[in-house]
């Protein structure tokens, strides 16, 4: 692996100076960034993915919902369609990809959700409904073409962004540097008990241009059932398709012993796909057992599944969410940005 890194490092120096130009040409206004009127926070990363966007941009739209109108926009990917679409509780994962239809079955009415590819195509059609809302763009971190008020940039604890390197020797879309446009940073995924030496050592190689460094842990909640409740369980059939299940593995090893069928990122479950799910299934037959999967994935599963699918396998979905260290402190940087004329 090593060896691969060192070979393809050339060509990561090659796509990271093209990017860094780019990102010079909009500081400089020479390529122009359209400024979105009224509030609009960035959640996004440097890297190509599973740094907890999701919970991190529900936990904004929960954080603000009880006082401003908010709007998620999403570029929708994994869906098989093009173009700008209104997210409905109704629509699927085809349709808008796995991420806004999720936000939408949290959120409910209480949220605007919207996909587009040109971020500014889904601005304009987000200000025309409702003027005055917070729009949250979520994974629009290295969409220049928009400027947005506030940038929220998040890294992995296992995986920061300043031991990686630039694809394709490595997984980051940016140099390190990318990090200066943030306004702050968030360090994602930390263990339950974070000691405060290590806080101060990550803070230190983060080397970020103000104090606004935060780190949050993911917190499992329930396990919600969308099939045959089974109340006395002792087995696991965990089956995913994002980038990486170990922690919720790790997590629910607690309780049961488990089995995992992995899937890629954002993948599009098949009939086939259940087939094979259900047959394993079908060998824990000693052993009362239930089948767990994401809440991402449930929106892609959820529809796949018949009523008799559901009458006779018991399918659940593991909620998460996040807790921050200095929640108060996070909070008050978020509503004083949103809060200001």
């Amino acid at each position: 692996m090593k060896f691969l890194r060192v070979l393809l490092f050339p060509f990561s120096i090659l796509y990271g100076t093209i990017g860094a130009i780019r990102n010079f040409l909009f500081d400089k206004g020479i390529k122009k960034s359209h400024e979105i009127p009224g509030k609009s926070i960035v959640v996004g990363n440097l890297s190509m993915g599973g740094t907890g966007k999701s919970p991190h941009t529900l936990y904004v739209w929960n954080l603000l919902k009880e006082t401003n109108e908010v709007a998620i926009l999403s570029r929708g990917y994994g869906r098989k369609t093009k173009g700008l679409f209104e997210v409905k509780t109704s629509s699927t994962s085809q349709q808008v990809g796995d991420e806004p239809l999720m936000f939408k079955k949290r959120t409910q009415e209480q949220a605007l959700v919207v996909v587009a590819e040109q971020r500014k195509v889904g601005v304009d059609f987000i200000r025309q409904k409702s003027i005055n809302s917070v729009i949250i763009l979520d994974d629009a971190y290295q969409h220049r073409k928009v400027k947005a008020g506030f940038s929220i940039l998040l890294t992995d604890f296992n995986d920061p962004f300043y031991q990686d390197f630039v694809v394709p020797a490595g997984r980051l879309r940016e140099f390190p540097c990318g990090k200066n446009r943030a306004d702050c940073i968030v360090v994602t995924k930390c263990p339950e008990n974070l000691d405060g030496e290590v806080k101060s050592a990550m803070k230190s190689k983060l080397r970020f241009h103000n104090q606004n460094i935060f780190f949050s842990k993911i917190i499992y909640g329930d396990l919600v059932p969308f099939g045959k409740v089974e109340n006395n369980y002792s087995k696991i059939l965990l089956v995913t398709g994002i980038a990486n299940p170990k922690p919720l593995e790790a997590y629910l090893n607690r309780f049961c012993k488990v089995e995992l069928i992995t899937f890629p990122d954002h993948h599009d479950f098949t009939n086939e796909d259940l087939l094979k799910i259900h047959t394993k299934f079908d060998t824990f037959t000693t052993e009362p057992a239930i089948i767990v999967t994401t809440e991402k994935d449930f929106v892609r599963l959820d529809t796949l599944l018949t009523n008799e699918d559901k009458k006779r396998y018991p399918w659940y979905y593991q909620s998460i969410s996040i807790d921050l260290d200095e929640k108060e402190r996070f909070n008050a940087l978020i509503n004083n940005y949103v809060d200001t004329i």
